[in-house]
C-alpha cells in the first residue's frame, strides 16, 4: 500500500479507538487514534481525497500497519 484514502484513515482511527478507548475528562485519544488523527484533519482541511503513507511520521505509519496487519486478520464477510 503506497497511500491510504480518507475512508480508510477513517477505519484505522476507529479500529483504535475500538481497541483502546478514549480516557480521561478531556477524552484523550490512544497514542495511535492520536498520531492518525492529524493527517486525518488535514486531508479534511486540505480536501485530500489519500495521502502517500511516505508523508505520514513514525508513529502515523505504525498505528496504520497495525491496523492494516489487523485487516488481514480479519475473517472476511461472504
Amino acid at each position: 500500500m503506497d497511500s491510504i484514502s480518507l475512508p480508510q484513515l477513517e477505519q484505522a482511527i476507529n479500529y483504535w479507538r475500538n481497541l483502546s478507548p478514549s480516557v480521561g475528562d478531556e477524552s484523550r485519544l490512544c497514542p495511535e487514534a492520536a498520531a492518525l488523527a492529524t493527517p486525518y484533519a488535514l486531508m479534511i482541511i486540505t480536501h485530500r481525497h489519500d495521502i502517500p503513507i511516505a508523508e505520514l511520521n513514525e508513529k502515523a505509519q505504525a498505528a496504520l500497519a497495525g491496523w492494516a496487519a489487523s485487516s488481514a486478520r480479519a475473517p472476511s464477510n461472504p
